[in-house]
C-alpha cells in the first residue's frame, strides 16, 4: 500500500497528532472498560449490556474492515460496474444472518460459535474443530488487516525501510492486545462503536465533496468517471472484470456465495450476537446494521467512481496496483491535491479513519479467537469443564497475548501478500466450515457429532487446499509467487467447491454415523433458539 508521502511528510505534526489522539481516546476508553469488567460474561459478552443500536454500530464497526473502505473504493474505481458487485455481495450477506442465525445463536449460545454446535453434541471433538476453525479463519482475517496497517501508518508517518515497516507492525499489533487484554468485550465494543462514527462521518463527507464537484448529479458523476476509466461506456456495465472468459464468470460466481454466505459464519461477528441482552435486541442489532453498512456500501459509489473520474485509474494504479490507495487519494484531492494544505489535511483525516477501521476489526478478531481458545479448547476440552471463571478469562488473555504475538510474526512475513485474498479466503473458509454445522445443528433434529466435525475439518481443509494451489498463489503475475506455478484450480477463490463440501461432509459423516442424536435435546435446542426460553 503507497499513500501519497509528499504531502504528508510536509504535514507530518498533523498526521501524528490525528493518530495520538485517536490511540489515546480509545486506550482511555479500553481503560475505562476494564475497571468495570468482572466476570467472564463482561470479558466475552459485554456483560450483555449493551441496546440493540449500539451493538448495531459495533457490527458495522467489526463488519467495514479496511477491505470495505480501501479495497471496495478501489475495485470500483478500477473495475466500475464490477468492482460494485462486491459491496452488494457484503451487504445481501447481512440477510442470511439476520434470517437464519442472529436470534438462534443469540438464544442458543453464551460466549461462542462453539456454544451452539456441542449443545446436543460430544464436548470435546465438536468444541477442537469449532476452536481450530475460528482461530484459522480469525488469523488469515488478522493477517490482512495488520498487513494494511503496517503500510498504512508507516507511510503516512514517513517511516522508510523494511525494518521500520516491521516495528510499525509491532506497534499495531501489541495496541490490539492491550485493547482486548484490558478491555474485554466492553471495551473493545465502545472502540468499534467510536471507529463506526468515525468512518461512517468520513465516508459521508468525501460523498457530499465528490457530489459537491459535479452538481450533485449522479449522472455526470458517472460519466466522468467513464470518461476517465479509458473504457468508455464498458466502465459502467456489468463484465469488466469478471465477464472475460468462463472462468472468470465462474469466478465470480464462487466470490458471491463465499461473500453472502461467509458473513453468517464469521465468529467475530458472530460473538456480538451474545452482547445483547435479549433475541429482540439481536434482531434489532442486526436491522441497524443492516441499515448503517446499506448507507456506507451505497456512499462506497461515490468514493469509487470519485476516485476514478478526480484521480484517475493510472494515477491510481501507480500508487498501489490493487487499487487499495484509491480513497486516501481521492481524499487528497479533495482537499485541493498533492502539495496543498486541505489536500494533506483530508488524507490525515481520512487515513486516521481507515486506521481506526482496521485497528477496531483487528481487536474484534482477537477478541474472538482468544475467546474461543479460553472458552472452547481450554476450559472445556483441555480442563474438561473444571476451570473456574478467573481461570478462564485468565487463559483468554494470555490466548490474546500468543494469538497477537502469531499474528505479528507472521505479518512480518506477509507484507507482500494480497490483502484481498486473504480476506476473500477468511469468508470462504468461514462459509465452508462454519455455516454448514451452525445450520445443520439448529435446523436437522438427525445431526451427529461426527457430521459436526466432519463439516468443519472438510470444510476448513478444502478451502485452504484450493486455495493453495489456485491462481492466487502462484501460475499468474499477480499471483503470491509469480515466478512459480504449482496451480491445478483454476478459480481464485475456492467457495464454489468447497462450501458444499462442507455442506456434503456434514450429510454423508451423519448418515455414516452410529451415534443416535438424543430428541430430547433437539427438542430443548429448538425451543430455546426459537423463543429464547432457557436463554443466558
Amino acid at each position: 500500500m503507497i499513500l501519497l508521502a509528499s504531502s504528508a511528510t510536509e504535514h507530518r505534526g498533523l498526521t501524528m497528532t490525528l493518530f495520538g489522539f485517536f490511540v489515546l481516546l480509545t486506550l482511555g476508553i479500553t481503560v475505562w472498560a476494564g475497571r468495570q469488567t468482572k466476570d467472564a460474561a463482561d470479558f466475552y459478552a459485554g456483560g450483555r449490556a449493551f441496546t440493540g443500536f449500539q451493538n448495531g454500530l459495533a457490527i458495522s464497526g467489526d463488519y467495514m474492515s479496511a477491505a470495505s473502505f480501501l479495497g471496495i473504493a478501489g475495485a470500483i474505481a478500477l473495475s466500475g460496474y464490477d468492482g460494485f458487485l462486491y459491496s452488494i455481495g457484503f451487504l445481501v450477506a447481512w440477510l442470511v444472518a439476520l434470517l437464519l442465525i442472529a436470534e438462534p445463536l443469540r438464544n442458543s449460545g453464551r460466549y461462542t460459535m462453539a456454544d451452539v454446535l456441542a449443545f446436543r453434541m460430544k464436548q470435546r471433538p465438536v468444541r477442537t474443530a469449532a476452536g481450530v476453525s475460528t482461530i484459522i479463519v480469525s488469523i488469515f482475517y488478522l493477517l490482512a488487516q495488520m498487513v494494511g496497517a503496517g503500510s498504512l501508518v508507516a507511510l503516512l508517518l514517513g517511516v522508510s525501510g523494511e525494518g521500520a515497516k516491521r516495528w510499525t507492525i509491532v506497534a499495531v499489533g501489541a495496541l490490539m492486545v492491550v485493547y482486548v487484554v484490558i478491555g474485554g468485550m466492553k471495551g473493545t465494543t465502545w472502540v468499534q462503536i467510536v471507529k463506526a462514527v468515525l468512518l461512517i462521518a468520513g465516508t459521508a463527507l468525501m460523498t457530499v465533496l465528490v457530489l459537491a464537484k459535479y452538481h450533485f448529479n449522479p449522472s455526470e458523476l458517472l460519466g466522468a468517471a467513464a470518461s476517465a476509466s479509458g473504457k468508455g461506456t464498458a466502465f459502467l456495465e456489468p463484465g469488466l472484470k469478471y465477464g472475460v472468459s468462463d472462468t472468470s464468470k465462474l469466478d465470480f460466481i464462487s466470490l458471491g456465495i463465499a461473500l453472502v454466505l461467509g458473513t453468517a459464519g464469521l465468529p467475530h461477528i458472530l460473538v456480538r450476537f451474545y452482547t445483547v441482552p435479549t433475541a429482540k435486541a439481536a434482531r434489532k442489532s442486526v436491522l441497524w446494521a443492516i441499515g448503517i453498512i446499506g448507507v456506507f456500501y451505497l456512499m462506497t459509489l461515490a468514493l469509487g467512481f470519485g476516485a476514478a473520474a478526480l484521480v484517475g485509474p493510472k494515477a491510481i494504479k501507480a500508487a498501489n496496483a490493487a487499487g487499495n490507495t484509491a480513497a486516501p487519494q481521492l481524499a487528497e484531492s479533495l482537499g485541493g491535491g498533492a502539495g496543498s494544505t486541505g489536500g494533506a489535511i483530508l488524507l490525515a483525516v481520512i487515513s486516521a479513519v481507515a486506521f481506526a477501521t482496521i485497528l477496531a476489526v483487528v481487536a474484534g478478531l482477537t477478541l474472538a479467537s482468544s475467546a474461543s481458545f479460553a472458552h472452547d479448547l481450554y476450559a472445556n476440552v483441555i480442563r474438561r469443564g473444571r476451570a473456574t471463571e478467573k481461570e478462564e478469562v485468565l487463559s483468554a488473555k494470555w490466548a490474546a497475548v500468543a494469538i497477537g504475538a502469531v499474528a505479528i510474526v507472521l505479518s512480518l512475513f506477509a507484507g507482500k501478500l494480497n490483502t484481498a485474498a486473504l480476506v476473500a479466503l477468511a469468508f470462504a473458509v468461514a462459509a465452508s466450515a462454519n455455516l454448514p454445522t451452525l445450520l445443520y445443528s439448529l435446523f436437522w433434529k438427525r445431526f451427529t457429532t461426527a457430521g459436526a466435525v466432519a463439516s468443519v475439518y472438510a470444510g476448513l481443509i478444502s478451502s485452504v487446499l484450493l486455495v493453495i494451489f489456485s491462481p492466487v498463489v502462484s501460475g499468474a503475475k499477480t499471483s503470491l509467487f509469480p515466478d512459480s506455478d504449482f496451480h491445478w484450480f483454476p478459480l481464485e477463490n475456492p467457495g464454489l467447491v468447497s462450501i458444499p463440501i462442507g455442506f456434503l461432509a456434514g450429510w454423508i459423516g451423519t448418515l455414516l454415523s452410529r451415534e443416535r442424536p438424543d430428541p430430547a435435546k433437539y427438542a430443548e435446542l429448538e425451543v430455546r433458539s426459537l423463543t429464547g426460553l432457557g436463554a443466558h
